[in-house]
């Protein structure tokens, strides 16, 4: 499984794919959504998790992006400003259903990466 981690706090980002990696999750990460766009220039990626609130490009912008070369890949939202249900209406009017609240438990991902890649099948 390879996903992409798309946040702009680079101690975070750089440390959940490391956790990632070595529960055996092939994870690559930026933190820029611009970057991201350049790693799906040579692969799509069968989940990517995307910091909602990011400079210029928010992660619900870059859901569509992505998605637009990639139809496949799976979407999962972080966010860490608002409250659960302030961003539940505004996620899922934009079609962002799978989110998690930072701090973010490394269960609550792998368990919610494990959902949405069963739900493909």
């Amino acid at each position: 499984m390879k996903i992409l981690l798309v946040d702009d706090e680079i101690e975070f980002v750089s440390a959940l794919a490391e956790r990632l990696c070595l529960r055996g999750i092939e994870a690559q990460w930026v933190c820029r959504p611009e970057e991201a766009m350049g790693k799906i220039a040579s692969g799509c990626f069968d989940v990517a998790v995307l910091d909602v609130k990011m400079p210029k490009i928010g992660g619900i912008a870059l859901k569509g992006m992505l998605q637009k070369r990639c139809p496949d890949m799976k979407f999962i939202f972080l966010t860490g400003h608002g409250s659960e249900d302030a961003y539940r209406a505004g996620a899922a009017a934009a079609g962002a259903d799978n989110y998690l609240l930072k701090p973010l438990r490394l269960k609550e991902l792998l368990d919610k990466i494990h959902q949405i890649t069963a739900e493909a099948k």
